[in-house]
């Protein structure tokens, strides 16, 4: 019942006015006879009062996005049916199109006698709490769908939400994990971490990008990369732990393979600076003038520079013998008049750079001095691999102009072939002078040779 007292009135409509939610009445008919500024605000608009009817928003939806007469709003169906909703959601569009989710209260306003004087209502924007809604679901979607493990945790260590990224990286599933401490994924020497991390959390602090170790349920380790957020309340009281885990399997192994290639490479690089020492040390020695070991020099680490080649693409892991015999012959040109033959074996590099030395050697002197250096002349290479996994290779020049003589002073070619290459595979070198030529022979353990990357196959190569 309402009291008649005009201070009472006054003072509620006053109290109408002042309040922070959006409230306004009608009269029996539905007519709206007051509202307070939160309704104005809520609407956009200001309706003119004893003239719209039902609701003072501009247009109306239901929360489906159907539009909603008037007639059909909260407001009409209290009055019309006379009881209260409580509850109610519709849309409220504003003249400058923005939609405004809220919940109505309408009430139906009785006298003493029960006749209904009106009703009051009150609009509750729900405009924020959609918003935290659809903040919130769309967090969970992206924590749900993230290829990151993405757990927390309470103060205390205790896991209270597990992703199924997390499940996947660690194998436990969230009725496993959620509940338990954290520290069992923590292996014994590094719970540390646990207490260090926890007092950077409690002071406030980020921790991003800390690389560890984690435990898997099989008992296999996780090398991971940790971001580790407080979670807050809304006055800023931190409640909580957010860790993002990262596998970082893959960038340990690469970095590894990167570190061990750069090893490579070092040793690589020492290995072939020895070998040019060596080279420049005995040319100079054996040169007539600077012209002559100018050239001498430059030959040899143009060899070496074609040994250097086949390896880069082979990835270092090595060449096939024919290959590296075939790029020292062809060099000069008379291909054609050399005839290899033997199985096919992939030379481990350190025997591409050495072997390769010994057959620009030898194919340099076949071109000036032995079997190449006239038109009728060829050489032939064989190599086999005996019972014994002995490798065998002899080189067989034929037809050369002139019987060649054994030399009175031996020089770097000779030197190569009878002690530098030969040693460098663990094998024996004899270098035999012909009245057709020379003849190479090499005898090396296959396993200083082979680079172990295929078997067998038996071949012949006419260049």
């Amino acid at each position: 019942m309402l009291d008649s007292n005009p201070l009472d009135i006054r003072l509620a409509a006053a109290s109408l006015r002042a309040l922070p939610v959006a409230v306004y009445t009608t009269d029996a008919d539905g007519l709206i006879v007051s509202y307070n500024d939160a309704a104005a605000t809520l609407w956009g608009v200001r309706p003119e009062l004893g003239t719209v009817r039902w609701c003072g928003s501009w247009r109306l939806y239901h929360t489906d996005g159907r539009p909603m007469a008037h007639g059909d709003s909260p407001m009409a169906i209290a009055i019309n049916e006379q009881r209260a909703i409580h509850g109610a959601e519709a849309v409220a569009e504003r003249p400058d199109g923005t939609r405004v989710p809220f919940m109505a209260f309408p009430t139906p306003l009785h006298d003493s006698d029960g006749t209904m004087l009106g009703a009051v209502s009150t609009l509750v924007d729900l405009s924020s709490q959609q918003l935290a809604k659809r903040a919130q679901q769309h967090l969970a979607a992206l924590v749900k769908s993230s290829h990151d493990a993405i757990i927390s945790k309470d103060l205390a260590g205790i896991i209270t939400t597990w992703n199924e990224s997390a499940q996947r990286l660690f194998g436990y599933d969230a009725e496993e994990a959620v509940g338990k401490s954290i520290t069992m994924l923590i292996p014994k020497e590094r719970l540390h971490e646990e207490v260090e991390i926890l007092a950077r959390i409690r002071a406030g602090e980020v921790v991003d990008h800390f690389e560890t170790v984690r435990l898997h349920k099989d008992g296999s380790r996780l090398p991971l990369s940790l971001t580790i957020s407080p979670i807050r309340e809304e006055d800023g009281t931190i409640i909580g732990v957010s860790k993002v885990a990262r596998d970082i399997t893959a960038q340990k192994e690469s970095e590894e393979r990167i570190n061990a290639l750069m090893r490579e490479v070092n040793h690589r690089v020492k290995n072939q600076f020895a070998v040019i020492n060596a080279m420049v040390r005995e040319t100079s020695t054996r040169a007539t003038d600077s012209v002559e070991f100018a050239r001498q020099v430059s030959e040899r680490i143009m060899a070496l520079s074609r040994s250097h080649d086949l390896l880069v693409n082979g990835e270092w892991k090595g060449s096939s013998l024919f290959e590296l015999l075939l790029a020292h012959v062809r060099a000069f040109g008379h291909e054609e008049r050399v005839g290899m033959s033997g199985p096919a074996i992939s030379l481990q590099p350190f025997a591409v750079q050495y072997l390769g030395m010994a057959f620009h050697e030898l194919a340099t002197n076949a071109v000036k001095y032995g079997a190449l250096s006239s038109e009728a002349g060829s050489v032939e290479i064989s190599w086999s691999v005996s019972g014994d996994d002995q490798f065998q290779l002899t080189w067989t020049e034929l037809g050369a102009l002139k019987p060649v003589a054994t030399p009175a002073n031996k020089g770097f070619g000779s030197i190569v072939l009878e002690r530098v290459a030969p040693s460098a595979v663990s094998g024996k070198g004899e270098l035999t002078y012909l009245p057709d030529g020379i003849r190479w022979s090499l005898t090396a353990p296959l396993h200083a040779i082979h680079a172990k990357t295929g078997s067998f196959d038996a071949a012949h190569h006419n260049s």
